[in-house]
Formats: C-alpha cells, structure tokens, sequence
C-alpha cells in the first residue's frame, strides 16, 4: 500500500480509478492531485466528528429539512481527475443525488449542489483543510465549510499566534468564504444551522 503523508511520499500519482481500486473500501485515505493522503483519524478526531454529527442530525430531524449526514463518503469534484476528498461531515440534501452519476452505485458525489455543509477535522495535513478545500469547497459552491482544529496545529496565518484549538466557520459570499474563528466559550455563528447552540470548546473537546 503506497500512502502520502508528512512524512513519506508515494512513488506516482495515482487515478481517480486506481485510487477506488486500491483505496475505495478504507475510509483513511483521500485523494488529491493524484496523491493519496492517511486522515490520520484519532480517537479524539473520531469523537468530535461523531459530536458534530450527532448535534447536526437533531438540528435536521428538528426542522424537518429532507437532509442527511454523510460520513465517510467520496467527493469527486467534477472539474479535476485526480482527486477525491473525504469529509468528516457532509450534509446532503436527500433530493439531490438523483442527479449524480456515481450515487446509485457507490458512494461517491460528484456536484456541490448535493452538499448543504461540510466539516473536517485537522490532522497533520492539516495544508489540505485549510488552503486546498477552502478553495475547492467554495468552487463547488458548498454555503458552509467547518474547520475544527482541535489541536491548533494550522498555520499562524490560518489560527494566529500563538496557535491555540481553533473552529474556522466558512460561509460562502460571492463564490468565496468569509471566515470566522471561535475558540473557548465563543458561541459558534452557523447561518445553516441558526439554532445550534454550542461553544467551540464544547466541539472542539468533544462535548467534555
């Protein structure tokens, strides 16, 4: 198994097709520009994810939106080759799928208009959560990206110095994110979900 990570590189980019072959079943790994990064998901990572997922899907249930979580999918934007991300959280409009082409056959989505809101929580790379999605969420479209950095490892130009645990709330605006940081007991703004009533502590330790 050829993986990429911050400390070892694969020996050739890979194909979106080579990548389903070899990776497609095995929920560590995404793809980007051909290269196969390890999401490196801890046991606090997975505990935050299952945090957000299980507060989200009251908030959906609450409204009666015909929405759903997605964990663990494949996004395969449609306008490169070569990669396919794995949010940790992706709300999908239950209405939408029918028109991708990869839906009824794997779990793969393809259009941003089938994503209502995404989430990911840093790891190492953290780069990819905080430069390359930023920047292909908003392409796609996706009205708001979370960035829960649970252990401040982004960049001090991304989180500020000194670098502290840090929730980045990203809302689209004219086809980019404005973004905006909470930490501690900041009440996270959410223009999706408006009656989510949380800190980002509380997120961020996982409800502890």
């Amino acid at each position: 198994m050829i993986v990429a990570n911050s400390q070892s590189l694969q020996q050739k980019p890979l194909s979106f097709d080579e990548f389903l072959t070899h990776y497609g079943d095995d929920n560590r790994y995404e793809l980007i520009d051909g290269e196969v990064f390890d999401l490196e998901p801890t046991g606090l990572h997975e505990e935050i994810v299952a945090f957000m997922t299980a507060k989200i899907c009251v908030q959906i249930d609450r409204i009666g939106l015909s929405w759903f979580v997605l964990q663990r999918g494949l996004l395969r934007p449609s306008n490169t080759g070569m990669t396919a991300f794995r949010p940790d959280v992706a709300v999908i409009d239950r209405n939408e799928p029918i028109q991708e082409p990869l839906w009824s056959d794997q779990s793969i989505l393809t259009l941003g208009s089938s994503i209502k809101f995404v989430a990911e929580v840093v790891s190492s790379n953290w780069q990819n959560d905080y430069a390359r999605k930023v920047e292909d969420y908003a392409v796609l479209e996706i009205p708001e990206y979370w960035i829960a950095d649970y252990a401040g490892l982004g960049g001090t130009r991304h989180i500020g110095k000194p670098k502290q645990p840090t929730l980045s709330i990203c809302t689209l605006a004219n086809g980019e994110y404005e973004i905006q940081q909470f930490r501690g007991n900041q009440t996270l703004v959410s223009l999706t979900f408006p009656d989510l009533k949380l800190t980002a502590e509380q997120v961020l330790r996982a409800g502890r």
